[in-house]
């Protein structure tokens, strides 16, 4: 299966192959990223609409940076300035925006299934940029490729996923990726905030302590607590959830010693993860921001007709 021509609206369904293809290719613009001269003339005349009707830091200016470095030209599109604020519907929406002959949309939208039906309407290829609580492929991606460039492989580690897993649309795509990839994955935090089916759906495990979550791992990811998402009485108050579900550096020695962080923005510092941690030598925050902008080069590049070798 190749990537060109097609939608990229989720990592269920997507092959260890592709997977392997799209990381292979996203060495390559990381390296173009660190050169002076960050251009390359590959999607040169090629439109990239982006289509963010919620809001985003680095997801939204990741997906320009990379439409810039490949030559495209492209046209973002924000919730405050579009006609959906005025009431049109999302598929007018796309139809409009397909009569403006882009070849890509990249979407995100606080309703879970937005791209898939903005996809069943428009010529241009769709990428979801982030979707309600369904899926965050993109930052999936960049996440996976964050760990193998640590470990050489994603085959056989132990990794460790802690928070606000209901409203999170990354843990999903982490989730679904990471089992493809063979790694092995569980997840802890308030049951409050724990999908019920979390093993059957994704066959992860579910842990009942910090401790079961974190012992072995090779990484630890932790969640930004999503309040605006939240309902009252979902969580403890933060000092409290804090003191159970937060990193810090004695926790972090519960898991391997080679072990790494992850978080995927932005940080509530102090409460998901303490500022010794985020700050040190075993986290990769900032390792994950700079692949961003590598993985999305590589999908615009693999979609719009690139080779995959």
């Amino acid at each position: 299966m190749s990537l060109a021509g097609q939608h990229f609206l989720g990592l269920r369904g997507v092959s260890a192959d592709i997977i392997h293809a799209i990381l292979d290719a996203s060495e390559g613009f990381r390296d173009i990223s660190r050169r002076t001269i960050k251009k390359v003339p590959t999607l040169r005349g090629r439109t990239v609409l982006n289509v963010f009707l919620e809001n985003s830091t680095r997801t939204r200016i990741s997906f320009e940076l990379a439409a810039k470095r490949l030559s495209a030209d492209g046209v973002n599109m924000s919730a405050s300035g579009s006609s959906t604020s005025k009431g049109e519907s999302l598929v007018d929406t796309a139809q409009t925006l397909d009569a403006m002959q882009a070849d890509v949309i990249v979407i995100r939208h606080g309703q879970s299934g937005a791209p898939q039906v903005i996809a069943k309407h428009v010529k241009a290829r769709v990428i979801n940029a982030g979707d309600g609580r369904h899926e965050h492929p993109t930052q999936g991606l960049l996440d996976m490729l964050t760990m193998r460039q640590r470990f050489g492989h994603l085959e056989g580690l132990q990794v460790a996923i802690v928070g606000d897993v209901t409203h999170s649309r990354v843990a999903r795509s982490n989730l679904i990726g990471l089992k493809t990839m063979g790694a092995q994955t569980r997840v802890f935090g308030p049951n409050t905030l724990m999908p019920r089916e979390l093993a059957e759906v994704y066959g992860t495990t579910v842990c009942t302590s910090l401790r079961e979550c974190l012992e072995g791992a090779h990484v630890v990811m932790t969640l930004r607590l999503q309040k605006e998402r939240m309902t009252s009485g979902l969580l403890p108050e933060l000092r409290e959830y804090s003191r159970v579900y937060g990193l810090n550096s004695n926790a972090m020695k519960l898991a391997r010693p080679d072990a790494i962080v992850m978080h995927p923005g932005p940080v509530n510092r102090g409460v998901e993860i303490s500022a010794e941690l985020m700050d040190g030598p075993q986290s990769v925050i900032l390792d994950q921001v700079e692949n961003g902008v590598a993985v999305r080069a590589a999908l615009l590049y693999l979609i719009l007709g690139g080779d995959e070798s």
